[in-house]
């Protein structure tokens, strides 16, 4: 059975950081990209970043560039979202997804459709 298991998440004062994690089971996602996204109360779930299967190349949404950095670990078969600078709109519950599509070594999207399995989320409240 395929899980994608998100921890990490919590409440924090702005201007603080936190690190969300991702563990995958089940299959290796290591040929694969990977994202985040995030669902804030009443609003549509949105992308927040994206990593290609080496971790060489990497998508932000404007919203939180330069201030969050995705990234892999292979051997820990795990993804990570390292969230600095956090603002109160940042508060929303937060989703790792794995991509099976392919598309050259450089490919990870930013459409959501395109992400086979989802995390059940990690809730991040920041608190102004």
């Amino acid at each position: 059975q395929v899980q994608l298991v998100e921890s990490g998440g919590g409440l924090v004062q702005a201007g603080g950081s936190l690190r969300l994690s991702c563990a995958a089971s089940g299959r290796t996602f290591s040929s694969h990209a990977m994202g985040w996204f995030r669902q804030a109360p009443g609003k549509e779930r949105e992308f927040v970043a994206a990593i290609n299967w080496n971790g060489a190349n990497t998508g932000y949404a404007d919203s939180v560039k330069g201030r969050f950095t995705i990234s892999r670990d292979h051997a820990k078969n795990t993804v990570y979202l390292q969230m600095n600078t956090l603002k109160p709109e940042d508060t929303a519950v937060y989703y790792c997804a794995a991509d099976l599509t392919y598309s050259g070594p450089s490919y990870y999207s930013t459409d959501q459709t395109a992400y086979t399995y989802w995390g059940q989320g990690t809730q991040v409240t920041v608190s102004s």
